[in-house]
């Protein structure tokens, strides 16, 4: 069943504590470790999961152990993200390592993503767009809170119906983006 709740406060507080340790396990294999996702936004609804976003040069072995040791899980099944429509159609955009925290209470799904590739962009340009939008986010959580009460049963049909309202949101992102010239700031952690 999935169940949005209201802004948690304590949200930032929990992303830090997991990226801290992330880094310190990590080093210099994660070029950016960044709290993404609905709980990076603050005032927005969300499942009560912890996204976090690990951008690496390359997915590779040594990445793989590392984030082993720092106590997660690959779910080897889950190797790309929803591509948009009109993203590119190169699937490399859009592969990725998923991975959830190995016998913890706080839920957390950690995205492992390429520098420089679209899925890697799309996350961070989205929280972004999202921090300063205060309609967008807002008409981003309405959708959310009616999904998860009219599907919150169905997994397939909530994540049918969101990833393309993400995309329209995407649409309004990368305008934004390009106006204001947009460039990811300094990683969270």
């Amino acid at each position: 069943m999935l169940a949005i709740v209201p802004y948690q406060r304590v949200w930032p507080e929990q992303f830090a504590t997991l990226g801290r340790t992330l880094r310190e396990s990590l080093g210099d294999l994660a070029l950016r470790i960044d709290h993404i996702g609905s709980t990076s936004v603050p005032g927005l609804p969300a499942k009560d999961i912890i996204d976090i976003q690990v951008t690496a040069r390359a997915l590779t072995r040594p990445l793989d152990d590392a984030v082993g040791c720092a106590g997660y899980e690959r779910l080897v099944q889950i190797t790309r993200d929803h591509v948009p429509t009109g993203g590119p159609a190169d699937s490399e955009q859009w592969s990725k390592w998923f991975y959830n925290q190995r016998g913890a209470e706080r839920r957390v799904n950690l995205h492992v993503r390429v520098a420089g590739r679209a899925n890697q962009r799309y996350a961070v340009l989205f929280r972004d767009y999202l921090r300063v939008d205060s309609a967008a986010a807002s008409a981003y959580g309405q959708v959310k809170v009616a999904l998860a009460r009219y599907h919150g049963e169905d997994v397939d049909a909530y994540y049918a119906i969101k990833d393309p309202v993400c995309d329209i949101l995407m649409a309004g992102a990368e305008a934004w983006a390009a106006t204001v010239g947009w460039m990811p700031g300094p990683s969270d952690q």
